[in-house]
């Protein structure tokens, strides 16, 4: 039996699967990794940090702009095949390191945000909420009708994960009888740490080159993400799962 075989046969067994996705998720829909080889070249740790962000709001947003808001990308089969396992009852939760809001547009409805999203902005002086259309319109930096800066609700280099929303994720994995990982290089911490918050569950993880994690799993497989899950997508879905799901 191929590692993948076996992964199509956990998933269907599975009763509280969750999956945490990476960059690699969200590079099939268009969307530029930067922090692999042949990405964004600028020094993007400095751009995007708080200290940066608030010494220079226009530089950041010059580079916000071009780089990571991305409206015209469209969910993939990845971001497809997990809201049709959620919707099936065979997944209970996405963990994402991505900021594009691309699960919730392919349908997943329970998606972990660990490090926020493009699409939801606040104005730092009365709070006002502003969509990612106000912001990618305004002035540089945009402001809010108070006269506020308008600030992205998404994680920078020295600011602190939501706290709900990394004990939603820890929670989440605790209770996992199979976490699938795909698309990330397990490089980026703490959401990295997330895999040794599994207590009792299967670990597989799918990633075209091998990470440092690849000993904790129980399965591995290495290649092209798109490759992997339309077979998974076609298996567990030809697959007899047998039995009533729990409700999510």
């Amino acid at each position: 039996m191929t590692a993948l075989q076996q992964a199509a046969r956990w998933i269907g067994q599975a009763r509280r699967m969750i999956f945490l996705g990476g960059a690699g998720v969200s590079t099939l829909s268009g969307i530029p990794d930067f922090r692999s080889a042949g990405g964004i070249s600028e020094d993007f740790e400095t751009i995007l940090s708080h200290a940066y962000f608030m010494e220079h709001p226009a530089e950041f947003y010059s580079f916000y702009r071009r780089s990571m808001v991305h409206p015209e990308a469209k969910p993939n089969l990845v971001h497809r095949t997990l809201a049709q396992w959620e919707r099936a009852g065979l997944l209970q939760a996405v963990i994402t390191q991505n900021i594009d809001g691309l699960h919730q547009a392919a349908g997943s409805r329970r998606v972990l945000e660990l490090h926020g999203s493009v699409l939801r902005n606040h104005c730092m002086n009365c709070g006002r909420a502003y969509g990612v259309e106000q912001v990618m319109k305004g002035g540089n930096p945009p402001r809010c009708a108070c006269g506020g800066i308008v600030k992205p609700d998404v994680v920078l280099y020295g600011e602190p994960l939501d706290p709900d929303t990394w004990q939603a994720a820890e929670e989440a994995v605790a209770e996992a009888d199979l976490m699938l990982v795909a698309g990330t290089s397990l490089r980026v911490y703490p959401a990295a740490g997330l895999l040794q918050r599994l207590r009792r569950g299967r670990l597989v993880l799918i990633n075209r080159e091998p990470t440092a994690m690849d000993r904790l799993c129980d399965g591995v497989i290495h290649g092209e993400l798109q490759d992997a899950f339309a077979y998974l997508a076609q298996a567990v879905e030809g697959a007899d799962h047998g039995g009533e799901r729990n409700e999510t």
